[in-house]
């Protein structure tokens, strides 16, 4: 898509008492009613450009849950697209600013009846099919690491590459925006490492977990999607670092158990390359059932890439 021109947004939500309000702004120079959205900024990911960009606009500092969808249209005879998130308001307050001089706080189905473009209004029904208060579970696939041919060593103590590295710190500046509140890991080096510069920042310890290593998987895979379920089940925003023999398995195994589609899945292949994450999206656990999946959406690279594959 070269030179389409890249932006990013968000459905900023909130519950006021027993409902749910989505944030519309008013922008002075097109006179219209939208969401807050702006232009990617040189090296920026989506992630990053729709938490600044509401930031921006409303005054509201954002936590990203599920993505929702793409928009393209063109504009001065210039295609574009906008990548959709749909993000809850932790904080802040709005103040008119060079961009929005209103901002409405709105139900959903008022909301629909003020935007101004159908394009907008599309996207506020993708963040309608959910609920938007829903727990998220990051799964990662370790960075690189280098060829396992070409270490003499323990396979467990195999370290992340100078690539490895690039794409962990990414990660660590990346995953920030979900506002994870724990880290997790399969007890492999290169997992650890992975996502070490997250917890250091969070100030956590990491946990291992056995279960979701390629050796403590596969002997009973039932067990292992239950301990991912469990970790879903204790509420937060964990992020779990494991590896590419168990991800694909544990991700199609809760999409075909809860019927979601997975759009990422090229014939029958559930990705997972090095560096990459699922966002998992699960109803909360209720007193007859566990958690529930409900949207899965995956990121090929925390480096700056095109929108995750969703419809």
């Amino acid at each position: 898509m070269s030179g389409t021109v890249r932006a990013a947004g968000a459905v900023l939500w909130r519950r006021q008492g027993d409902r749910i309000e989505v944030a519309l702004v008013h922008r002075p120079r097109y006179d219209d009613w939208s969401l807050p959205k702006g232009k990617l900024d040189p090296g920026e990911t989506i992630a990053g450009a729709a938490v600044r960009e509401i930031a921006e606009e409303t005054g509201f500092e954002a936590v990203l849950g599920r993505y929702l969808v793409r928009t393209e249209y063109t504009v001065a005879g210039a295609p574009k697209t906008v990548d959709y998130f749909s993000a809850h308001a932790a904080s802040g307050a709005f103040a008119p600013n060079e961009e929005v001089d209103e901002l409405r706080w709105l139900d959903t189905e008022s909301a629909e009846k003020l935007l101004t473009r159908p394009g907008d209004v599309r996207v506020l029904r993708e963040f309608s099919a959910l609920p938007p208060e829903l727990t998220t579970v990051i799964l990662v696939r370790h960075a690189k690491a280098g060829k396992r041919d070409e270490w003499n060593g323990d396979d467990d103590l195999r370290p992340l590459s100078d690539a490895g590295q690039r794409q962990a710190e990414a990660l660590r500046s990346l995953l920030r925006y979900y506002a994870p509140g724990r880290v997790l890991s399969a007890p492999r080096l290169r997992c650890v490492q992975t996502v070490n510069g997250l917890a250091e920042d969070l100030g956590v310890e990491i946990r291992h977990e056995p279960l979701l290593s390629e050796e403590g998987y596969w002997p009973d895979p039932v067990l292992g999607v239950a301990r991912l379920l469990a970790i879903a089940g204790d509420g937060g925003t964990p992020v779990i670092s494991s590896q590419g023999g168990v991800i694909p398995d544990v991700v199609s195994a809760l999409a075909d158990r809860d019927g979601v589609d997975l759009t990422a899945a090229r014939g029958g292949v559930v990705p997972s390359k090095k560096g990459s994450f699922w966002v998992l999206s699960f109803r909360a656990p209720t007193e007859e059932d566990g958690p529930v999946l409900v949207a899965a959406d995956y990121f090929a690279s925390p480096l700056p890439t095109p929108a995750p594959a969703h419809p």
